[in-house]
């Protein structure tokens, strides 16, 4: 019975190092994909996720900006309406 129990164990030494060098080659793939996903999306000039958050920040930062001076225009134009009413009322007294 030894020889066939050497046998069985050589096979699944055999067996497990194949599965390991598969891993291995697995690994050594992604790697190598991983790289080059990398580099061609690196080429095309595509924003980070982080230059997106500070764009987003800034737009928004930059529509209550908006928001605020469009209220203040408003008012000041509403104001200079009724002085320029009132001028125009003097101008036509006199």
């Amino acid at each position: 019975m030894p020889p066939s129990n050497r046998l069985f164990d050589d096979l699944a030494r055999l067996m497990t190092d194949a599965a390991g060098a598969a891993q291995g080659v697995r690994r050594e793939a992604e790697t190598v994909a991983r790289a080059q996903l990398e580099r061609v999306i690196r080429d095309l000039d595509i924003a980070s996720r982080e230059e997106l958050d500070v764009l987003r920040d800034l737009v928004t930062s930059l529509q209550t900006q908006n928001t605020a001076l469009t209220a203040r225009v408003a008012a000041l134009e509403a104001k200079s309406g009724s002085a320029a009413a009132g001028a125009a009322g003097l101008s036509e007294v006199v």
